[in-house]
């Protein structure tokens, strides 16, 4: 059976619906990989957890895990994407404020700037949506 051409409107539409699902594969792979790296090495996670004295670090490595790890792939997924992403930005701003607050500290200074524009990012996606290509727009 022959297929016809995609004409320019149907190329422009399926690359825009495909944006949405890029950008949020993009924000997510940092979720995802922070949360594999922190599965990797849990006594070295909550050591860092413990050494900026915060309280019951085990506690807080299970919540990072758990919003690394299930938040990031929902994410990937457009599964409840504007709660998923809430979610996200705020648990970059509070690990900017927590952990990246040495603003002296150049290094510290690009970590604290790069969560805030993560949950710019996200922001986004809390406004827009999962997009066509999500799990959200199935229902």
């Amino acid at each position: 059976m022959a297929t016809l051409p995609l004409t320019a409107t149907a190329r422009t539409s399926t690359s825009a619906a495909a944006l949405p699902l890029i950008g949020r594969i993009a924000i997510a792979a940092i979720f995802v990989l922070s949360g594999v790296s922190k599965l990797a090495a849990p006594a070295a996670t909550i050591g860092y957890i413990q050494s900026v004295g915060l309280p019951l670090p085990q506690v807080g490595f299970a919540i990072a895990l758990i919003v690394e790890l299930l938040g990031g792939v929902a994410l990937i997924l457009g599964y409840r994407t504007r709660l998923v992403a809430a979610v996200l930005a705020v648990f970059s701003i509070a690990t900017a404020l927590a952990f990246h607050n040495a603003l002296g500290d150049q290094n510290q200074f690009i970590h604290f700037f790069k969560n805030i524009a993560i949950a710019g990012g996200l922001l986004n996606v809390i406004a827009l949506g999962g997009g066509a290509w999500s799990l959200d727009a199935r229902r």
